[in-house]
């Protein structure tokens, strides 16, 4: 079994968990730090080894060309490569569609994408994406995704569901011929679509769910839709996916966010949010949101948060960090990173106590209070 369920709460859905990898073993629910070209922005590898972060994302296409599958696998694959002691995963590139600056255009073969580097036009198949997440290495390896935007229509929605569904079944059917005869597998998660429209999320996924993949991915939400329609899109996701397989809420990262899909059933999570709000200056506290740049921090003694244990906590003032972002200086964008990054995983490490202990609802309750 790839993923074995440990405890239940008893009045939500949320659940603790172990998905086996071949790097070795995680304890669900977890929050995976995003480090899209082999390094999460400011911080490094030995900082997420003492934050105690288990699990990280990469992106496989951005590290297919530079520095290139190729150069990492000879290397001795990404978890070496970049001294990472965890889990990986790695992204195929699907959610480069979001962005406009590298999306081209796509069809039922693959999609075009422009490299960022040299400006060329890049064409990616789901069988190229298996290949290029093999050689790199990684624990978990996700399917190849059409990814629509928010405002897209609900036809170019429809379309998107249709060209998930068919490189899904490619990417397995590929990726099963690359692990055959290998010890350590590498995982494979299919991902769904469908928006925030009920009937599309439901045929994406009982589409997807048919292909037996060692996990689920909830894409195309956490992108600005109302929390009521992504909560509800991930109801319906939960209820069609096999109870023993782990579903990860792709792009989910604000601790209000975290904790209430949690409650819904959802077992990993990935996201820039943290890290990307750090460096602009909204800190995360065990009484809520901090505004670092506020002008009213420039003489404060006092640490970012008191109940906090981490370094940062333990040693600057936030009116030193406030001089430091205010300047921009490296020193303090790998500071406030870092605390935040801390926090999520500390509050991921209370979920899995409270879980346990039956007393989850009691802290889902305290995180809506602190973060209303």
């Amino acid at each position: 079994m790839v993923f074995t369920i440990l405890s239940k709460d008893t009045i939500t859905k949320a659940r603790t968990g172990i998905l086996k990898t071949r790097f070795g073993d995680v304890e669900t629910p977890f929050f995976m730090p995003v480090a899209t070209k082999a390094s999460v922005k400011y911080i490094s590898s030995d900082d997420l080894e003492k934050i105690g972060i288990k699990a990280i994302i990469s992106n496989s296409y951005i590290l297919s060309l530079k520095p290139g599958e190729k150069i990492i696998q000879n290397l001795g694959g990404i978890g070496k490569f970049m001294s990472f002691k965890g889990a990986i995963f790695t992204d195929s590139g699907g959610f480069q569609m979001y962005s406009p600056k590298l999306y081209i255009k796509s069809n039922y073969e693959g999609v075009f994408f422009r490299n960022p580097f040299s400006g060329e036009k890049v064409f990616m198949t789901p069988e190229k994406s298996m290949e290029i997440q093999q050689a790199i290495g990684s624990d978990v390896a996700m399917c190849l995704d059409s990814m629509p935007l928010y405002e897209n229509s609900k036809e170019e929605i429809e379309e998107a569901v249709k060209k998930t569904t068919l490189w899904a079944k490619r990417c397995k059917k590929h990726h099963d011929k690359l692990q055959k005869n290998k010890k350590k597998k590498q995982l494979l998660f299919g991902i769904t679509q469908g928006g925030v429209y009920k009937e599309l999320r439901k045929k994406s996924t009982e589409e997807i769910s048919k292909i037996n993949f060692d996990g689920y991915a909830i894409g195309g939400l956490a992108l600005g839709e109302p929390k009521e329609e992504e909560y509800e899109m991930i109801k319906i996701v939960k209820s069609l996916i096999p109870e023993n397989k782990p579903i990860y809420l792709m792009g989910a990262g604000d601790p209000t966010e975290l904790m209430e899909a949690i409650a819904l059933g959802c077992d990993i999570f990935d996201s820039r949010f943290p890290t990307k709000n750090a460096r602009h200056g909204t800190l995360f506290t065990w009484q809520g949101k901090l505004s670092l740049t506020n002008s009213k921090y420039k003489s404060d003694d006092s640490k970012i948060d008191s109940k906090c244990d981490c370094f940062v906590c333990k040693n600057y003032s936030r009116a030193y960090l406030h001089n430091l972002l205010w300047h921009n200086e490296g020193a303090g964008l790998r500071l406030v990173s870092y605390h935040n990054l801390f926090f999520l995983n500390e509050l991921m490490k209370k979920t899995r106590n409270s879980i346990k202990e039956g007393k989850f609802y009691e802290l889902l309750e305290k995180i809506r209070q602190i973060y209303r």
